[in-house]
C-alpha cells in the first residue's frame, strides 16, 4: 500500500492512499481516536485564529475532535456540530444538501433549531480536518447563515488539491491529490 508521509509540527503520520476514482487517490487523513495529532494541530491553529469571536462550529465527524480542543484551547464553554441527519431530539432544524469528496451520495447537513437560536447573532470560527472542494464548508456557512450567524473566520488542518489557492481559508499544511500510481499532482 502507498502512503503519504505528514508532518504536523513535531508528529508524523503516513496516510494511506486510497482509491477516489479509476485516475484520482487522495491521503487519508483521520484524527478520530488521534488524540495526539488533534492536540498538536489545534496548538498550532489557534494562533492563526482571530482572538474575538463567540463560537466555534464544525460538521460531523471528523472535525468534531478538532473543535473540541480549540474550544478548550480559546476558552470557550461550548462548540456546535452541524450533523449529517436529522436527530429525534432536533426541533426546527436547519437542514442542507452537500456533496462531500469522499462520499458518492449527496448527504444532509443538519444544525438544530435549538442551536441555531443560541448562534443568531453570533461571530462563528468553522472548522473542519480537511478543505478539499470545500462543499462542506459553503453548505455549513450558509446553514450558519440562514439562522443569523456571521461566519468569521473558516479554519483546517489540511487543504487538499484546489483549496490550497484559496485566500478565504486557514490551514496548516497543503495536503496533495494523487494519480492512479500515487505520485502527486
Amino acid at each position: 500500500m502507498l502512503n503519504y508521509p505528514l508532518q504536523i509540527g513535531k508528529l508524523q503520520r503516513q496516510l494511506p492512499l486510497i482509491d477516489l476514482n479509476s485516475e484520482l487517490k487522495i491521503a487519508s487523513f483521520v484524527i478520530l481516536g488521534d488524540a495526539e495529532v488533534t492536540r498538536e494541530a489545534a496548538r498550532l491553529l489557534e494562533p492563526h485564529l482571530p482572538t474575538e469571536f463567540d463560537a466555534i462550529v464544525t460538521m460531523e465527524s471528523k472535525g468534531i475532535p478538532l473543535a473540541h480542543k480549540l474550544a478548550l484551547l480559546t476558552r470557550h464553554p461550548r462548540y456546535f456540530v452541524i450533523r449529517k441527519g436529522v436527530k429525534a431530539y432536533m426541533h426546527n432544524p436547519y437542514v442542507t444538501a452537500v456533496q462531500a469528496i469522499t462520499t458518492s451520495e449527496p448527504q444532509q447537513l443538519v444544525l438544530d433549531g435549538a442551536d441555531a437560536l443560541a448562534l443568531k447573532g453570533q461571530r462563528v470560527i468553522l472548522v473542519d480536518d480537511v478543505i478539499s472542494t470545500g462543499g462542506s464548508l459553503k453548505a455549513g456557512a450558509q446553514l450558519l447563515k440562514e439562522c443569523g450567524a456571521t461566519v468569521i473566520t473558516q479554519a483546517a488542518i489540511l487543504a487538499e488539491g484546489d483549496a490550497v489557492n484559496r485566500k478565504d481559508i486557514t490551514y496548516l499544511k497543503p495536503l496533495p491529490l494523487f494519480n492512479n500510481k500515487g505520485e502527486a499532482l
